[in-house]
């Protein structure tokens, strides 16, 4: 997923690609391993960097969707998701192979992040490749073993672009306190009872942690859909102080 980056201070190292995992027909996971990772909470991000043999160089922005790690030697997760008009996510996603040395920089991010002794519940609204953090979030909340509630709502497209939906599937039934459903957009799986739409009022009522068990919710997409839902959630009774987001632009 990629966004405006905000610096970190710790410096570039090397990573190197030891896994990409297909998650969509546009997304990919690259799992990196970092030897002095200075640890990351869950929600955090990284930047990449890539230079070209002319010195040109391009810096963006990727959620990591592994859990909660200490500083130490660590393997990371990153969800890319392909922009038609991107300069550096086409080539994360189509060209890069295990093996690959990427530079990277991070963690980064200190608001839109979730500790497991926070208080809950917790609401998780994802809109697209908006879930990566949020799958950060809920893969710390089963290492820790958190007593906490927490539910993520995810706005797709389509089943063809959504990205870990079999993984926070399996976790709804088998994970303590975990609950999932998805809202989908275009065009809906075969099976699906409930029609394709927007996510409104109705659908987001009918599948958060309403405003009165005090949720802190986190939404994470697009601009258009973070701020839609933002407003929603207020309209709804949610207090402003409650409700963390992370947006992402076009750059890719």
């Amino acid at each position: 997923m990629a966004r405006a980056a905000v610096r970190a201070l710790s410096g570039w190292r090397p990573a190197r690609v030891v896994q990409v995992r297909r998650e969509s027909a546009t997304a990919r996971t690259l799992v990196l391993e970092v030897p002095d990772w200075p640890g990351h909470l869950a929600g955090q991000h990284l930047d990449v960097r890539l230079s070209a043999p002319d010195g040109y160089r391009a810096v963006r922005s990727y959620s990591l969707a592994s859990a909660a790690a200490p500083p130490g030697p660590a393997r990371v997760e990153i969800g890319v998701q392909e922009l038609d008009d991107g300069e550096v996510s086409p080539f994360l996603v189509r060209e890069v192979r295990a093996g690959d040395v990427l530079e990277v920089t991070g963690p980064l991010g200190g608001w839109f992040v979730w500790r497991p002794q926070d208080p809950g519940p917790v609401q998780l609204v994802g809109g697209g490749s908006g879930v990566v953090p949020l799958v950060s979030v809920v893969r710390t909340h089963a290492a820790a073993g958190s007593p906490v509630p927490v539910r993520l709502l995810l706005s797709a497209r389509s089943p063809e672009l959504a990205m870990h939906v079999p993984e926070l599937r399996r976790r709804a039934l088998r994970q303590p306190g975990f609950a999932f459903d998805v809202v989908w957009t275009r065009r809906a799986p075969e099976g699906e009872a409930r029609p394709v739409g927007r996510l409104d009022a109705a659908r987001l009522a009918a599948a958060t942690v309403p405003a009165e068990q005090g949720p802190t919710c986190y939404v994470c997409g697009p601009t258009p859909f973070v701020e839609a839902v933002a407003e929603l959630l207020l309209a709804a009774g949610h207090p402003a102080a409650r409700i963390r987001t992370e947006r992402f632009g076009a750059a890719g």
